[in-house]
């Protein structure tokens, strides 16, 4: 079958590989730093475990602002009903907290997303540079875990 593209037949199948890592992803613990864990993008549920990332997203979707888009816009974008943003909004805790808790095994990028749709260049900017910075540090294990 290789010789009908115009290349030559090679050892084994290229996409065995592929799959033998994603088969040993799914199978590892929460904390592996196997290279096959390495490899996968972040959740919102590990963006959580970092407190200092965590405080910088809330200062910046937490406050209300009339022209500003906020934690109430990416949680009703995302499903919320308007009785559960009123909710959120009367309990002591984060809403920001509540709404990505609410979504964490969504991946990072679709936060991102949302962040531009909604024109949140700065809160882009913190993300973007946790996924490029501090993401494959903790995925490697070269950075001690905020708990």
């Amino acid at each position: 079958q290789g010789e009908e593209n115009g290349f030559a037949d090679s050892p084994g199948d290229p996409l065995a590989d592929v799959s033998e890592v994603v088969s040993k992803a799914e199978s590892c613990r929460e904390d592996c730093t196997c290279s096959a864990c390495s490899l996968r993008a972040p959740t919102i549920s590990d963006l959580l475990n970092d407190q200092d990332l965590l405080d910088v997203i809330r200062i910046k979707l937490d406050p209300c602002h009339p022209t500003i888009k906020n934690w109430r816009n990416f949680a009703s974008r995302w499903g919320m009903r308007h009785d559960e943003l009123c909710f959120l909004e009367q309990r002591p805790q984060s809403p920001t907290l509540e709404f990505l808790l609410r979504n964490s095994q969504r991946p990072v990028g679709q936060l991102m997303e949302l962040c531009q749709l909604y024109h949140r260049a700065d809160v882009e900017r913190v993300l973007r540079r946790w996924v490029d910075e501090e993401w494959p540090k903790r995925a490697r294990g070269d950075h001690p875990r905020n708990f």
